[in-house]
């Protein structure tokens, strides 16, 4: 069993910063990719940021420039800080990871937590 767990949503003002946390757990063999993926009422979830084991990264345009994506491969953890938040930010954001246990590649997502920007 693979768990991601996110925490360091909450409620920010535009312009402000939050830093989000995912850490995956369980019987794990490798952790590929990790991602962020949002999703805003009556929106499609859509890709915030990836980056890969080796430390590729790749961030939607809305984003770029404002939110970095890093990793700790010790602790199977990915990080977002968000920068220059603003009210079109908010949403939930979720953890994704390609994780490798079993003999086999799968993907796993966290429950989400909320980003609230106001105005």
């Amino acid at each position: 069993q693979v768990q991601l767990v996110e925490s360091g949503g909450g409620l920010v003002q535009a312009g402000g910063s939050l830093r989000l946390s995912c850490a995956a757990s369980g019987n794990i063999f490798r952790v590929n990719i990790m991602g962020w993926y949002r999703q805003a009422p009556g929106k499609q979830r859509e890709l915030v940021a990836t980056i890969t084991s080796a430390g590729t990264t790749n961030y939607a345009d809305s984003v770029k420039g404002r939110f970095t994506i890093s990793r700790d491969n010790a602790k199977n953890t990915v990080y977002l800080q968000m920068n220059s938040l603003k009210p079109e930010d908010t949403a939930v954001y979720y953890c994704n990871s390609e994780v490798v246990r079993l003999g086999r590649a799968g993907d796993y997502w966290g429950q989400g937590t909320q980003v609230t920007v106001s105005s």
